[in-house]
């Protein structure tokens, strides 16, 4: 009897000194978001026209 009253004391301070713990903490700097973003989409779509007139029937290129 003894010695279970032993093994369960020592299994509960070993289960007690194992205590996991979860910090949730904000940042101290503020977070930065860098975005270099190329926009090109216009100039394209333009140049697509112009070809298009360039190369249409109408032209008389070909």
């Amino acid at each position: 009897m003894q010695k279970k009253l032993i093994l369960l004391l020592a299994t509960t301070f070993i289960l007690s000194a194992c205590n996991p713990t979860v910090r949730i903490e904000a940042p101290k700097e503020p977070i930065k978001i860098e975005a270099n973003i190329k926009i090109q989409h216009e100039i394209v779509v333009r140049v697509e026209k112009e070809l298009d007139q360039a190369l249409s029937e109408d032209s008389g290129l070909f």
